[in-house]
């Protein structure tokens, strides 16, 4: 048989049967996913729910509602950042596509329609499609709704440094170090000078003076890893019996956490709220008010834990250290909180809750913002990220479901799987010819039927 020249161009047929197009097998995955979904009526609620947002009649025929919040939950599975990756990685895979529900011969959408869709449809609608999966797990058990534990993760911004612009004259940065420089003296000043000039400058990096001119959320921050960057906050509400985020909101990086940490709770009240009023199962928490509340020594204040105990809300937050005597004069109330806060967070159930603080809620980011690869926005201006960060945590509370249905949350867990069987595999194979090589020796050391695998010679045989 004669190779075959690789520039050569070959002739593609004008027709193809149906019968001979590629199909895929699917992914078990998504195919146990797609029947969860499919129980719960997700496409015909997301339908209900995204119907005003489209005319009647006019326009051309347009994407379902189920396959954008489809695609945005790949993101999360597939860990993908940006919706132009997701468009052609469901362009590119056969198990997606039937995942989607598209054929071979129907394109798939690409980013400009999921920039349009997600710019039709409200941050209201994403949010009830948060609730919508709240509610399943609450009918799968996986929600209680007594204990919430609450922190916070930056998120690098789509925006850079350099880009910024003083919010008065809207002149650059190196504009104004240039005006400084001058000012100083230097006439001609060199790209070492202004450094030197701009090292030596206190408050260089405050939010009041400086913003970005086409994201003005981005602010100012020092990341987790020690560097500065335009940066968003993400705050997570997670039910400390399951590790099931309730509530994310999306704030700006330069609010403290005793600021934020009361939208975020509110939000996580209004969502028990619901999933109470729209689902049979029962919850811990009485009209979508939780019981207690955990989160770190970020979060303690004297107006904070009067404030939560108000609403009947036991805390349990750390408290920090060397801050020493201090003067409750005119604030009993206040200091009885605060007291009650200590005691609590020194008993066995305080010091339980806050080790299992540290394991849930980072495994909420690592899951959602690292492996989810959404530590860094690709989306600007906040209500488009809390768009795409709702369905993404969503897909976190799905993956619960996924590993009590199919045993595993992500579909990258098949190959973990499959490598930890082999494993196992390779263990007991190793263990039972230990077993056997200690049986053979012990045998030989008696005398016993070994010696038909080594005889002795005879004498006969010498002789």
């Amino acid at each position: 048989m004669a190779l075959k020249e690789r520039e050569e161009e070959t002739q593609q047929p004008l027709w193809i049967a149906g019968d001979r197009i590629a199909t895929s097998p699917g992914h078990p995955f998504y195919r146990c996913l797609n029947r969860l979904l499919a129980e719960g009526g997700f496409d015909r609620f997301a339908e209900g729910l995204c119907r005003k947002f489209y005319a009647e009649k006019l326009g051309r025929p347009s994407v379902p509602p189920g396959v954008y919040f489809r695609m945005l939950l790949i993101g999360y599975f597939e860990g993908i950042d940006s919706e132009r990756g997701i468009a052609w990685r469901c362009a590119d895979s056969l198990a997606l596509r039937e995942f989607l529900g598209y054929p071979l011969t129907q394109r798939t959408p690409d980013h400009s329609t999921l920039c349009v869709i997600r710019k039709r449809v409200d941050v209201e609608t994403h949010q009830e499609i948060f609730t919508w999966v709240l509610k399943l797990l609450a009918e799968k058990g996986l929600l209680k709704g007594k204990t919430i534990g609450i922190d916070a993760t930056t998120l690098e911004a789509n925006a850079a440094l350099r880009s910024i612009v003083r919010r008065d004259t809207r002149e650059g940065y190196n504009e104004f170090l240039m005006k400084l420089a001058k000012a100083s003296g230097i006439e001609t000043p060199r790209r070492e000078d202004l450094a030197k000039l701009d090292r030596k400058r206190p408050k260089k990096g405050s939010n009041a003076e400086w913003v970005h001119p086409r994201d003005p959320d981005a602010k100012i921050t020092k990341m987790k890893d020690g560097r500065t960057h335009l940066a968003h906050k993400a705050e997570h509400a997670v039910d400390m019996d399951t590790g099931a985020v309730v509530a994310v909101t999306l704030q700006g990086a330069d609010k403290g956490d005793t600021t934020t940490v009361h939208q975020t709770a509110g939000e996580a009240i209004e969502n028990l709220h619901e999933v109470e009023e729209g689902c049979d199962a029962p919850l811990c928490s009485k009209d979508g008010i939780f019981e207690e509340l955990v989160t770190d020594k970020g979060y303690h204040s004297n107006e904070t834990v009067r404030g939560f105990g108000g609403i009947d809300v036991r805390t349990y937050i750390s408290e920090p250290d060397r801050r020493g005597r201090r003067n409750w004069r005119g604030r009993g109330e206040e200091q009885r909180a605060v007291y009650g806060n200590r005691r609590r967070i020194r008993g066995e159930r305080g010091k339980g809750l806050l080790r299992r603080r540290g394991e849930l809620l980072e495994r909420t980011f690592a899951h959602c913002y690292e492996t989810g690869a959404m530590r860094r926005t690709h989306l600007r201006k906040h209500p488009n990220i809390l768009k795409r960060l709702l369905v993404h945590v969503a897909g976190f509370n799905l993956s619960l479901v996924m590993r009590m249905i199919f045993g595993i949350g992500k579909p990258r867990g098949l190959a973990d799987l499959s490598a930890a069987a082999l494993r196992a595999l390779l263990a007991a194979l190793h263990t039972t010819l230990r077993v056997l090589i200690g049986v053979y020796e012990h045998c030989a050391f008696l005398g016993g039927p070994t010696r038909r695998l080594h005889p002795r010679p005879s004498l006969h045989a010498a002789a």
